[in-house]
């Protein structure tokens, strides 16, 4: 994820928006599906007895497109099911991440099904996270018109089973580099961000009564951030959720990129939901040189960002410890 340079102020949040009563923070977990499924069955009882936890309110679970579509238009949902069934049975929430990019991963391996990858419908991408060394991943080319009707298609498919029972859906960061001297997708910065509006705008469309939560980080090519402040307008105008995949408080290339309009749009927005993925909890604190705290990241998410929600990796040192 690169942050961009010449940043300009966010534009404030309409005034015609209905305030947001921001509430205090539900905490829930956060873990790939298959994770969920190791502490559910009992392969990870230290896991599992987080979900139970009396301050834990429910789980975000990560889902690879190939995990909910085998062959084209044949949708999978035993493994959503059991998961939903099994959060239910303890009055807990199940928020799902659909993941259509993925990180540190050979093109070959990305995890979107197989039919997508015949057609060509795979990108190369390269992560220069400036916390991380350079890797490589795969994103699935939602430029492509075709590949972006599949992926509408499945999410179609997946609130006609889902939309109501789960409390919210939301699609993943929109931080990108794609390799444009390996790619064969004709990526261009401008379809891609295009593309990722069009799946906003749809995921609207088709979850009317779960709430629908776009990811947003950072923007290729976006340094005067006109088209982060368009996302943020359709966001506000067709209540759409906001969050992000990290809650690193007052570090700089995030305030100059969506925290500054997460904080502007804040009021306005029907939820906001941020994510202390692991790399967040070792990072440094610049206001203290040392690792963040608990108490920080909350109050940074619920006071600057107007979260609601957040996911918390299991690797959190708050989760090794008793419920308060």
């Amino acid at each position: 994820m690169t942050a961009g340079a010449g940043v300009t102020g966010a534009t404030p949040a309409s005034a015609k928006a209905a305030a947001v009563s921001h509430g205090k923070v539900t905490d829930n977990l956060y873990m790939s599906l298959g994770d969920f499924e190791d502490a559910t069955s009992g392969e990870n009882p230290k896991v599992k007895a987080m979900i139970d936890r009396s301050d834990i309110g429910g789980v975000q679970v990560v889902v690879p497109w190939k995990a909910l579509e085998g062959k084209k238009g044949e949708y999978k949902w035993s493994r959503l099911d059991a998961a939903l069934k099994y959060l239910q049975d303890r009055h807990k929430k199940l928020f799902v991440q659909v993941q259509d990019r993925f990180f540190d991963v050979a093109m070959k391996d990305a995890n979107v099904p197989q039919y997508v990858k015949d057609e060509g419908g795979v990108a190369p991408t390269v992560d220069e996270n400036p916390d991380n060394p350079t890797t490589h991943g795969a994103m699935a080319a939602q430029w492509n018109k075709d590949v972006r009707a599949d992926f509408q298609a499945m999410l179609k498919a997946m609130a006609e089973k889902f939309d109501g029972k789960l409390a919210g859906v939301n699609l993943p960061e929109t931080a990108v580099d794609v390799d444009t001297k390996k790619d064969q997708t004709k990526y261009t910065s401008k379809s891609y961000i295009d593309a990722e509006i069009d799946n906003m705008r749809y995921g609207k469309k088709v979850f009317t009564k779960t709430q629908f939560i776009q990811y947003i980080n950072f923007l290729p090519d976006d340094d005067d951030h006109k088209r982060m402040k368009e996302m943020f307008d359709l966001a506000r105008d067709k209540k759409i959720g906001i969050g992000g995949p990290d809650t690193l408080p007052d570090r700089e290339y995030q305030m100059e990129n969506s925290y500054k309009f997460l904080h502007a749009y804040k009021d306005a927005l029907p939820l906001v939901a941020m994510a202390v993925q692991e790399p967040d909890i070792n990072a440094k604190d610049p206001k203290t040189g040392k690792p963040y705290t608990r108490e920080r990241f909350t109050d940074f998410a619920h006071d600057y960002l107007g979260a609601r929600h957040m996911f918390w990796t299991t690797e959190a040192d708050w989760l090794q410890k008793p419920a308060a």
